[in-house]
């Protein structure tokens, strides 16, 4: 894709969803975001000049009313980011609370897939478009012990991620964006005092902080918008290299 485009991020009036925001519209893209929280939405309209509703993306008729005000707005919808996304109290699963465990499914599962549904719909009538669906802790398999339903709805996503490639409209499609571990408040949720300080090593060589994250990825997720693509900034390889590095290199 080149030249500016009309994009929508969902949970885009905080952490990384405001931060590619805020990178889009810097590089002249127009942009269209919702939240949950009416204060945050007003702000994130207020600092960026874009279209922002207050909208839960588990209320299909809600994800709906953003793609209207997107396209009454922009005239289209070139990509549709489903960022919107929640964490849960590091608890093994018998003692996660039963609400806490259904709102982190129904907001990442249920929103992704609302939103994946909405976008396709929208795309196919305007002739295409593109989908991202973000992944997570989980989305390869691997399991952390007290984030087992976090982890499960992120190895759901890149699942349905994959079936939507493969049966989107004509013109419609699909990939998966992969920040790896970014510094925002969703990374440290739940955890005691002692989990996050024993955590924070990890972090200090992993993470990146969300203005470093978010410029790159706001320019591949325009450039790299294709069918089955699948864009990782926290690579194997790149893994590897910073725990070799480590030692040698003082990170912020």
């Amino acid at each position: 894709m080149s030249g500016a485009r009309s994009i929508v991020i969902t949970g885009g009036t905080r952490g990384l969803g405001l931060g590619l925001a805020r990178s889009l519209v810097a590089l002249g893209h127009r942009v269209t975001v919702c939240g949950t929280d009416p204060d945050r939405v007003a702000a994130a309209e207020a600092e960026l000049g874009v279209p922002a509703l207050v909208a839960d993306v588990t209320d299909r008729a809600r994800v709906q009313d953003l793609w209207d005000e997107a396209v009454r707005r922009h005239g289209r919808v070139d990509i549709w980011v489903n960022n919107a996304g929640i964490s849960h109290h590091r608890l093994p699963l018998w003692r996660l609370p039963a609400g806490e465990a259904r709102a982190v499914v129904e907001v990442n599962l249920l929103g992704t897939v609302n939103g994946c549904a909405v976008a396709a719909a929208g795309m196919a009538g305007q002739g295409g478009g593109h989908i991202w669906n973000m992944e997570g802790l989980g989305s390869d398999g691997r399991t952390v012990p007290g984030l087992g339903v976090y982890g499960a709805t992120k190895r759901a996503v890149t699942y349905l991620t994959g079936a939507l490639a493969k049966e989107a409209p004509d013109g419609v499609t699909a990939g998966l964006l992969s920040p790896g571990m970014v510094v925002t408040d969703l990374l440290t949720y739940g955890y005691s005092e002692a989990e996050r300080e024993r955590a924070g090593r990890i972090f200090a060589i992993l993470a990146d902080p969300v203005e470093v994250v978010a410029p790159w990825l706001a320019e591949r997720l325009v450039s790299r918008a294709r069918n089955g693509a699948h864009v990782r900034r926290l690579t194997a390889a790149k893994i590897a290299y910073r725990f070799a590095k480590a030692p040698f290199v003082r990170r912020p």
